[in-house]
Order: C-alpha cells, then structure tokens, then sequence
C-alpha cells in the first residue's frame, strides 16, 4: 500500500516537472528565440495607425479662380443588421420601406436595388453590419448629404434611437466649379481618385502629392494614449497649377459656340483665343463637351471628349490664304494694286482653279482679290509668283506639319506633304494640307505679333506650398518667319477684309471703334473615296485686334453646319465678333469710335463706287439670324416682324432687284398681336411696314414718322402716320396727305425692279 502511494507522488511528480520544463521551454521559445517576432504580435494589437490624406493640387485659371480643386465629400452606407432590428421590432414603423423609398428619390438608384442592400447577408446568412450604397451614393455632394442627414434625423426622432442602420462617412472627392467650362482641358478624376486625362492626367505626379500616416499606442477603446509613442509622416500636398486660360474668355467663348451649336446642329465646333505676343492660351473650346462633375453620364458620346483643338486635323480653306499673303508681302512679290484676271488660272497636267465665283470679277487688283478671298489671285502669287520650293518652306517656317509642343496630351502633326503640281497650287488656297486649330492660331499670331513664331503653351506657372518654389513657363521664341515690317503691311491687309462692308468677305466680322484684321474659311471636306464632297464643309474665321497693337488671336471652326449654303463669313464671323468684342472689353480695350468714323469717311473718299443696287435673296423658312446673315451678305439690312424664331413671308419677295441700302422686311408671325414702332421710318420704310401687316396708311407732314395712331375695325387695321423733318433741318410748308395699302406698296416695291442687274457675286456668299 504505502509502495503504491510511492509511485503515485513519483509519478505525479515527475508529470509536474515535466509540465514545467514544457512550460519553461515554451516560454524560452517565446520571449528569447522569436522574441522580436510575438513583440511584433503584440505591438499590433495596442498600436494603431492612421492615414493622413494630402490635398490634391488646385488648377487655377489666370487670376487664381479655381477650376479644379478638392471638396468635401460623402458616401452613404447602410446597416441591414439594425434597419432589420428596428423593423422587426416595430413593423408598424415601415421602416425598411421608407428608408428604400427615400434612397431612392434622392439619388435615384432603382429601389430594387436598394432593397438588396438592405437584405444583403452574409455566406452564414446573417446580415451584414454595414453596406455602402454604390455607385450612386459614392462620394455624393454636401447638398445632397444634406437632404440624407436630414431624413436620418427623422427616422431618429421616429424610432428614439441614434442608430437607425443610415451612416454618411465623410470624404474627398474632386470638384470642378465651372461645370463643363474647359473640360477637355482639365480632364477629370475618376471616384475612385485615379486621373483619366486632360491636364488631370498629365500633371498627376504635380498634383497628387503623397499620402502620410501616424502611428500611435492605443488602450483597449482604442484611444490614444497620452506618454504612448508616437511615429508620423507627414502628408505632402500636391502641386498648384496656374494655367494661362482666362476664365471669364473661356465663359464668353462657350456661351457664343453653344449658341450657334444649338443653330446650325454641326458635328463639332472649335475656338481658340491666346495672346499673340506670349502664346498664353487664353481660351479652348471644343463642342461638343462634358461636364466632369458628372463625367459618366457621357459615355455614349464618346466625342465629348475629344479635344479638337490639338487632336483633330482639318484642310483649312481660304484661312490659309494669310500664309501665302504673308510669304508674298515678304519676298515683295505682293502689289495691291496689280491686276490680274480672275475667274480661273490653269495648272500643269491638273485643272484649272476657279473662283467661286466661276466666271470671276473680270480684271481686279490683288487687294480686291484678297478681299473677295479669290483662289486664283492666291494660286498666281504662292504657286507662280513664290514657286514652289519657296512656298513650301514658308510652310514649314510657320510650324505647319509638326506639332506645337503645347502642355496638352494627343496632339497631332498634320501634313503638309505635297507632291503634285495640283497640290501646290492647292495649298496656296488651302486644300492638300492638313492642319490642326493649334496650328493655326500660332501662325496667326505670328503674323500678328511681328513675325515671330511663338510656342503656344496653357500652363503659365506650378507652385509648390509646401517649399514655396514656383516654375513659371516664359514665353519662348522659335523663329522669326517674317519681318515686322511685312507683318505690319499683312495686318493693314487683312484689316480691309473686315473693313470693307460692300466686297470683304470677313465684313460680319467687323466690331466698330475696332481695327480687326481676320480672314475667312470655307472648305470642301476632303473624302476617303478620292474628291471632295458637294454638301460637306468646314467653316471658319480667323482673326486678331486690335491691328496697330494685338491683344488677341482668335480662330473659329465649325465642322459641317446644317446650313449648306452659309459659309465662314456667314456662320463663323459673328461668333468670332461676339467673343472678341466681349474680350476685348474685358482686357480693358476700349473702342475708338471717333477714330474709327474718321477711317470710315477717308475709305469712302479713297474707295472706288460699288454696286448699290442687289437682288432680295429667299430667307423664308429660314431662322432669323440666318436669314439677316443672308441678306447681310448682299448690304441688305433685315428688320425682323413678330416674336417667331423663323421667317414665314419677307418683302420684298426674292429676286427683287433693290438698292442696298433698302430694308427687307421679315415677318416671323402669320399676323401680329400688336403694330410696331415705325418711329424714325422714311416715309417709304413705313409704307413698306404697313402693307406687310396688311394695313392701310394715312401721314401727314414731310420727312421721317415722329408718331403713329393704329386704330383697328373688325380685321380692318388702319395707321395713322405723322412726319416731322429729321432736327437741325427746315422743310418748307406743304401739306400732305398719302393714302397707302397694298397697291401703295407694290408699286413702291417695283420702284427698283427696272435698275440694272446687279453682278451676281453680290447675292452670293462670297468666296472662301
């Protein structure tokens, strides 16, 4: 028995021992041979660490105005676990169905789909403690965070708890405060804050910056504790870009084109501004455009993103023609005052060039033929008078053929190989050569500028706030192409393109108390099968002022208008005057109006008698400003009858022989609730007006209408009109009483119809 006890404590002892070998051994290999690896282990469980998020860079306009900055952000997430809890509790509440319904209204996600959030759980079939609402509720602006916290608040009040399974995690996203103003130069970041293009992408190493952290010793509520170590890295906040775009430019040059893209419905639109003495980029548009607040609502138009400024290539058309000027002025060959025939020029082994005006304007000056934008007088001074060996290196000396090296991704290099005899001829006028707008605004502001050829660029400076350096891009120089002296001559040229209101084909163009110089295009666009198409061109107009001291070059580009017969004079000129005259004023250049009547008188003294008698063209059906462009064309000026956006009768009617200066008359209304103010009308004019509203007329006195009295009877309207001479003149006493209806009108209408034919080239829309 007591052998038997022996064993048991020997046993039970030795068991114990061996127990605590294990256990001292254990704790050997625990603190002494993987010491560092469980201290690690350890160390993760009462250290903690945070990211510290850097701000991404701001891109800035000109003056500072912010275009693309972080903003304040926040992502809805929803908790199936509580919303069930609390529906379960209280089904009276209907709590799972107004949480679905309002999700639904605010950020307009299917309420099926918020429904499977709600009843989302997890492969062990219990729900989930929370689920983010995406894509729609991912990074949502403060206002509409605002109307969720708001409908949290009621549910709260509603159930008594603070947790109603409805969370807003606050976050950053980037913002874009003009909305589409300059998307395609901007670009965008996608949600989940990675660069997708535009300066976004390209300048994403600048402006992102780097991502810091702090680590630190937490208790078991995970606070921070206060003699705990600390490790931090700070956060590095990315660059700031200072383009050279001014935002208030790029406003009035969006508003313009959008204008016009809504009336003529092209495939796509362009506009460069920049100033001609640095190249600073003042303003690029490229329609159609995008808005990158909400970039992915433009997926399906995939050209939205295109920036056709620098990735599209197009044949210029008579917009070219300033090359050709420019290089002829500078090898002296261009004479203003030299005739030669025009109408067409014959070409070795090709066919001949015609004007668009194929039987041409007979024996003209130079002058004249730029002014009629002639593609003959152009053929005659680049492909016979340069040749071709001298004109092609004008070419490559104004940059065409090779890309510009401006800050912006995808540019392209055009081409301007030329081969045949035909080719050379071609480009002197435009066609054979491909170019981009880019391209083309730098050429200009060559011209412009004194002959020297400046690298276009858009960033004007990138600043670092957390070291205070700031790279600012200098104007660079690559060439001088021509001579100041030749560039003052080419404005003074182009300026009478403009200035000239009976023959210059840029005269839609011209701003008054404003010296502009600017040319027009229009071009045939070229097809993949051979030939160009009949129905398909590219309108444009290009032109900087003020001529004795440029501020602006500014170039307008319309692929493909719905309008077939308008060309670059027509639908290109006055986009091109609206942005520069609002520019203009912007930068602080005032018109010269006083200076500009007294130009004006001396032209008119010096210029040589133009036609002044033109036949009415047919604006019925059109839009009224098409139709005053039309008639414009031909000196006609239009006054518009009614509150209707197109023209339903005109008078006179079309093919009306009239002198320019008479009114045509466009009614944009079958009848007219009320009788227009004829105050200030010639006795004549107010005739007109009264047969077009139908009604009979009575005036008294002599000279222009001072007063009117409509009195109407039934559908009978009758106007009593009285005349008063203009002030400062006297009109001997006599008096007068006209009675006029209809037959007075027509015969006033027929007053014109025995003057001579005017030369076709005056209804037409003159030559590109």
């Amino acid at each position: 028995m007591t052998k038997r006890i022996k064993l048991r404590t020997l046993l039970a002892g030795g068991v114990i021992t061996l127990l605590f070998v294990a256990l001292w051994g254990r704790i050997y290999w625990v603190q002494v041979a993987h010491a560092e690896f469980w201290s690690e282990q350890a160390r993760s469980t009462w250290v903690t660490t945070k990211k510290l998020v850097q701000e991404r860079g701001t891109i800035s306009d000109r003056t500072g105005t912010v275009l693309a900055g972080d903003a304040a952000a926040y992502t809805l997430a929803l908790s199936p676990k509580i919303i069930h809890q609390l529906d379960d509790a209280n089904p009276q509440w209907k709590l799972i169905d107004q949480i679905a319904a309002k999700v639904t209204s605010v950020l307009g996600k299917p309420e099926t789909e918020v429904r499977k959030i709600i009843d989302a759980k997890t492969s062990k079939g219990v729900y989930y403690s929370q689920r983010e609402v995406q894509p729609e509720g991912w990074k949502v602006d403060k206002e509409v965070a605002d109307r969720l916290t708001a409908f949290r608040d009621q549910m709260r009040q509603l159930t008594g708890k603070k947790d109603v399974g409805i969370y807003l995690i606050e976050d950053k996203k980037r913002y874009y405060p003009n909305g589409s103003l300059a998307s395609q130069i901007l670009g965008y970041q996608n949600k989940e804050g990675v660069a997708i293009m535009g300066l976004e992408k390209t300048l994403d190493e600048d402006l992102r910056g780097e991502e810091g952290s702090i680590t630190y010793v937490k208790d078991g509520k995970r606070t921070q504790l206060a003699d705990g170590e600390i490790e931090a890295k700070q956060a590095v906040d990315g660059k700031n870009v200072t383009l050279t775009i001014d935002r208030d430019i790029q406003y009035y040059m969006e508003q313009a084109m959008k204008t016009a893209y809504a009336q003529y419905h092209p495939l796509s639109m362009t506009a460069i501004a920049a100033d001609p003495k640095t190249g600073d980029i003042l303003g690029m548009v490229s329609l159609p455009d995008f808005n990158p607040n909400n970039y992915w609502d433009y997926a399906k138009n995939l050209s939205s993103f295109k920036n056709n400024a620098v990735q599209s290539i197009y044949e210029p058309g008579s917009t070219f023609k300033i090359v050709t000027l420019a290089a002829a002025v500078q090898e002296g060959l261009f004479n203003p005052n030299d005739k030669y025939m025009s109408g067409t020029v014959q070409i070795p082994k090709s066919k001949p060039v015609n004007d668009i005006k194929r039987g041409g304007w007979g024996e003209i000056t130079y002058l004249e033929g730029l002014k009629r934008s002639s593609n003959v007088a152009f053929v005659k001074l680049g492909y016979e008078k340069l040749g071709k060996t001298k004109f092609k290196q004008y070419i490559d000396n104004f940059g065409f053929g090779q890309k510009t090296g401006i800050e912006l991704a995808g540019e392209i290099a055009g081409t301007t190989q030329l081969t045949w005899e035909r080719d050379y001829a071609a480009a002197t006028f435009g066609q054979a050569v491909s170019v981009t707008p880019i391209q083309q605004v730098a050429a200009v502001a060559a011209v412009a500028n004194g002959g020297k050829l400046m690298a276009p660029h858009i960033i004007k400076s990138i600043s670092d706030p957390n070291t205070g350096e700031k790279v600012v891009t200098e104007p660079k120089v690559i060439r001088q192409v021509i001579s100041e002296q030749t560039s003052k001559k080419v404005g003074e040229y182009l300026e009478q393109v403009v200035s000239d209101k009976v023959i210059g084909t840029g005269r839609n163009a011209y701003i008054e108390g404003y010296r502009i110089a600017g040319k027009t295009g229009t071009a045939q666009k070229a097809q993949a099968s051979g030939g160009y198409a009949e129905d398909k061109f590219v309108v444009s107009f290009i032109g900087y002022a003020p001529v004795e001291d440029p501020k602006i070059v500014l170039y307008v580009l319309v692929d493909e208008p719905d309008d077939k017969t308008l060309g670059g004079g027509s639908v290109a000129a006055p986009i091109f005057k609206e942005i520069m005259q609002k520019s203009l004023l912007h930068l602080g250049v005032l018109p010269d109006i006083q200076k500009d009547a007294d130009k004006e008188k001396k032209d008119d003294a010096e210029a040589t008698p133009a036609p002044i008698t033109a036949k009415v063209v047919d604006v019925t059906n059109l839009t009224t400003t098409q139709a005053k462009s039309k008639l414009g064309n031909s000196s006609f000026e239009a006054i518009v009858l009614g509150k209707g956006d197109k023209v339903v009768s005109q008078l006179p009617k079309a093919g009306t022989v009239l002198p320019t200066s008479q009114h045509v008359y466009l009614m944009t209304e079958k009848t007219l609730g009320s009788v227009p103010s004829l105050k200030g009308l010639s006795l004549r004019d107010a005739l007109d007006m009264c047969s077009l509203l139908g009604a009979s007329c009575t005036a008294s006195g002599q000279g222009y209408v001072s007063g009117q009295q409509a009195t109407r009877e039934g559908d009978k309207l009758s106007i009593a009109l009285t005349l008063s001479p203009p002030a400062g003149t006297t009109i001997a006493p006599q008096a007068t009483e006209t009675t006029a209806g209809k037959q007075d009108q027509s015969g006033a209408a027929s007053d014109g119809a025995g003057a001579a034919d005017v030369d076709g080239s005056a209804v037409d829309d003159a030559g590109d």
